[in-house]
């Protein structure tokens, strides 16, 4: 079996964490900035202001990128490179980047898809009082009519904002990440409230101001969920686990972010739980969040297993001891990438773009100069054959970009958690095809046929 005629074979990489060149080009500095030189914020001192140096190694990327023979690349834009200070003056020098990028990728067949906001707000619109203060719609819209007039004559595939439960969650409500903010919830969700309307008036800005016909789309996150058994019962509990805004880690879940951005409408049981820290909000509000979407970008790497207890109500599946997990922790979870598609696509009715899969290993070179990376390969043949699966049975997966093309800094973790399919040596920079790199482009070449049709059990 192969994946759709259609479907996209991509790579995915964030602006933070591949640019580097994090004072040069008349870039101005981002909440991440601060945060990564901010002593014990980020693992063992890391920060991004080199990271993998792809702001001066665009041709030797974008060969990297091409050679896999992907036909998307996923990047993100860095709102303080193309306007220091995000609002106001722009810098040529940041335009003239992407233009070099967006172009050296064309020129190979790779087309761009871009993402406007993977989590680097520049500081001084943090400074302003970010996502908490009521302009920050205005300021993403004029950012965004910025990107548009001069990138959009070439690039048609649009994401707005990159996984806001973990840019907020994590940053303004835990403290973990940029800008290390532990706020009350009810600040945390007006923070929310604003970024959700950002999106709106992106989308808006997008639609109107395109030079060539827009695909546009959302790239949220969320807790996911897969049913224990098949069972009827467990799917329908695994489903209402996935839309519930749970006791615990609150800010992570998809109804409160993607239903008034697909469905127009605050979640009911949402609101109750939350009660009197809920934003205040109008009509006018869910109208402007609630602009038609060309696509819904999906961010996967694991799911908790949900079964039905008693009356239906859902419980937590504990895994088995030993239980098979990531470098970052996360459980393995094949089916996440056949359930998780089919549950939002149901809900959202919408076409699914798997944004981001991908593991987090210790990869390194071996004495033969080679970096073997088994363990990825496998995670990725039981994850895609199961997204395969998924296409099989209706289904609408239009693409799957693999997290990430290179090892790269990976927010508070820096550069302890390797995902790429390309090694880097942070040292050198030099940059060695992994073992999965190479695996990853004969699976493209054949169009997914290489895939098992029964992955053996994981263990």
């Amino acid at each position: 079996m192969s994946f759709p005629d259609q479907f996209t074979w991509g790579v995915a990489s964030a602006a933070y964490q591949v640019e580097g060149a994090a004072a040069e080009g008349g870039r101005g500095p981002s909440v991440w900035d601060e945060f990564s030189s901010t002593p014990g914020k980020v693992f063992d001192g890391h920060t991004g202001n080199i990271a993998c140096d792809s702001y001066h190694r665009v041709e030797e990327d974008a060969s990297l990128i091409a050679d896999l023979g992907v036909r998307g690349y996923r990047l993100s834009l860095s709102w303080s490179r193309l306007i220091p200070d995000g609002i106001g003056d722009r810098n040529e020098q940041g335009f003239d980047y992407y233009d070099r990028l967006i172009d050296a990728l064309l020129e190979r067949g790779v087309d761009p898809w871009i993402t406007l906001y993977h989590w680097d707000l520049p500081l001084t619109l943090h400074k302003k009082g970010g996502w908490l203060d009521s302009r920050s719609p205005d300021w993403f819209e004029s950012y965004t009519e910025a990107v548009m007039d001069r990138f959009s004559d070439r690039v048609s595939h649009w994401f707005t904002l990159n996984e806001p439960a973990i840019f907020l969650g994590l940053g303004y409500n835990e403290g973990t990440h940029a800008p290390g903010l532990k706020l009350p919830r009810k600040d945390v969700l007006l923070a929310t409230h604003h970024a959700l309307l950002s999106h709106g008036r992106a989308v808006q800005t997008i639609r109107s101001r395109a030079k060539t016909p827009p695909i546009v789309g959302f790239a949220p996150v969320g807790n996911l969920h897969t049913p224990a058994s098949d069972r009827p019962e467990d799917i329908e509990a695994a489903r209402q686990a996935t839309f519930t805004v749970p006791d615990s880690g609150w800010t992570y879940n998809y109804s409160w972010y993607c239903d008034p951005v697909m469905l127009g409408h605050y979640p009911e049981q949402g609101l109750a739980f939350f009660g009197d820290d809920a934003p205040t909000f109008t009509d006018a509000d869910l109208e402007t969040m609630h602009q038609p979407l060309d696509m819904f970008g999906v961010n996967i790497y694991s799911a908790a297993v949900a079964k039905a207890g008693e009356n239906g109500t859902p419980e937590i599946v504990p895994g088995s001891r030993g239980y098979p997990m990531t470098m970052f922790r996360w459980s393995i979870n094949p089916e996440s990438l056949y359930w998780g598609p089919k549950f939002l696509s149901e809900r959202y009715q919408l076409p699914v773009v798997i944004t981001e899969n991908g593991l987090a290993s210790m990869d390194w070179v071996h004495a033969d100069g080679k970096v073997h990376d088994p363990g990825r390969i496998d995670y990725l043949t039981r994850y895609l054959s199961q997204l395969r699966r998924a296409c099989h049975d209706g289904v609408d997966v239009r693409g799957y970009f693999q997290w990430s093309i290179m090892d790269n800094f990976e927010w508070a973790e820096g550069y302890a958690l390797r995902f790429g399919l390309v090694y880097l040596d942070y040292e050198t920079l030099e940059r060695i095809p992994k073992d999965s790199y190479h695996w990853y482009r004969e699976l493209i070449a054949s169009h997914g046929k290489l895939l098992p049709n029964e992955p053996s059990p994981l263990r």
